[in-house]
């Protein structure tokens, strides 16, 4: 009807007559004439204020009573309320977002952060700013370790499966108490990474394997070989083994450039290349099926490391500037609000 009021009023401001609007658009006379006449009472062509279907739902009561619900309780769900208030799910939803401007957000865990915590993050955040300035955050080496087990890694909130039918068994992931596992070290820089080292079961990481099975056996070497002459800085979280004074004077000693456990920022793992991604992106990938044995696992999480190439690793260790200017801008607490929005 919109299209056709549309020509009426076209023809009627050209200057045509009712009877002429009749003749070339076909139409009934009297519908001609309440859409001018229309045009005349309104000087447009849409509605009538208070025309339509009237709201028998999204009132003001029902707004308030929803609105009240969710101060109430701000982890209440949807169906909840619609069960309780009578209200249909859909309608409670669009009352929920488009009236009272409400989002869903799934919630987070994060690392507990003490205020003497957040001034300390807040500190050498700004000093580590100044120290990836310009491109020299490219030349920084972020290194970690992770535990990985031989069970199938998912995702409790994305991972789905799309089937006609109940997809029984393929929806279940099953898992065992103490399940095989390995720790894995590596270490990315914006330009390439290092080779991923497989520590032994039953080998404890302490400050002497860590130093001299790691950092002298392969960083060094590997680190080497890639900088050449160039100046490269070395990254490592503070964990008993890195943070020991021998392994700090040897990282002194050996290294070009050294962040210290003194300057890296403490309760951090949001900070680390590798934490907030590539291990992510490494389980993801290696452990989307249980592995039978853990040379399976090596051999699939050997196969993607050496798949992960620099244009993959160079947005990921960029990233590590941004994150830093969002902590400093939170004063050194977390620059994410713990929640993330879920449309």
């Amino acid at each position: 009807m919109s299209n056709k009021r549309s020509a009426i009023l076209e023809l009627f401001r050209a200057g045509k007559r009712q009877c002429e609007i009749v003749r070339l658009l076909n139409m009934p006379k009297q519908t001609i004439s309440d859409a001018i006449n229309r045009f005349k009472e309104l000087g447009h062509d849409g509605r009538r204020p208070g025309s339509g279907r009237k709201r028998t739902v999204n009132t003001s009561a029902n707004r308030k009573i929803i609105k009240k619900r969710v101060l109430r309780n701000r982890l209440v769900s949807m169906r909840k309320i619609a069960r309780e208030t009578g209200i249909s799910d859909r309608s409670v939803r669009r009352i929920a977002k488009n009236e009272l401007n409400l989002k869903p957000y799934k919630l987070q865990k994060v690392q507990l952060l003490t205020d003497e915590n957040k001034r300390v993050r807040l500190q050498r955040c700004r000093q580590l700013k100044r120290l990836a300035a310009g491109q020299r955050w490219e030349r920084i080496v972020f290194t970690d370790e992770k535990l990985f087990t031989v069970e199938q890694a998912h995702n409790h909130q994305n991972d789905r499966i799309w089937s006609a039918e109940a997809p029984g068994p393929l929806a279940v992931v099953e898992h065992r108490q103490n399940p095989e596992s390995v720790m894995v070290w590596g270490g990315i820089c914006a330009s390439g990474k290092t080779p991923l080292i497989f520590v032994d079961q039953g080998v404890k990481i302490n400050q002497e394997v860590y130093r001299r099975d790691i950092l002298e056996a392969v960083l060094l070497p590997w680190a080497q070989q890639h900088f050449g002459d160039t100046q490269w800085i070395f990254q490592q979280d503070s964990a008993p083994a890195h943070k020991a004074k021998t392994t700090q004077e040897w990282c002194q000693a050996h290294f070009p450039g050294f962040i210290t456990s003194a300057e890296w920022p403490p309760y951090s793992p949001d900070l680390n290349p590798m934490d907030y991604s590539v291990w992510s992106i490494l389980e993801a990938r290696a452990c989307a099926t249980r592995h039978k044995s853990l040379k399976s696992l090596k051999q699939s999480l050997s196969r993607e490391w050496d798949r992960l190439s620099p244009e993959d690793l160079r947005p990921i260790a960029q990233n590590f500037k941004s994150r830093l200017g969002f902590c400093i801008a939170a004063g050194g607490g977390h620059f994410e609000t713990g929640c993330t929005y879920h449309s």
